[in-house]
């Protein structure tokens, strides 16, 4: 199992509508093969500022499966211009 973590920092102002979006855009990532699950996470100190972290079942899931579909296509339409600056996205294998 692969762990993908992004801090997404949003336009400020834009958090509600962000929210409201990005409920919409999960239906493309969850029929994504190998998606396992995903949360979105509110930080606490920093208003504009979230955790997204996805459970893929191998980075080409994510890599390749997802960033090559249609659906991420209307997930980038849906959120991408929310974000400023652009996320960072990284993955992680457990260790123990």
């Amino acid at each position: 199992m692969i762990l993908e973590a992004a801090f997404l920092e949003v336009i400020p102002g834009k958090e509600e509508v962000f929210e409201k979006d990005f409920q919409e855009a999960e239906q493309y990532i969850r029929v994504i093969d190998g998606y396992i699950e995903h949360t979105l996470q509110k930080c606490i100190e920093v208003e504009n500022k979230y955790l997204l972290l996805v459970k893929w079942k191998t980075i080409e899931d994510h890599t390749i499966g997802f960033r090559q579909s249609e659906g991420y296509l209307k997930w980038k339409q849906l959120l991408h211009h929310y974000y400023n600056p652009f996320p960072t996205v990284e993955h992680f294998k457990k260790v123990r």
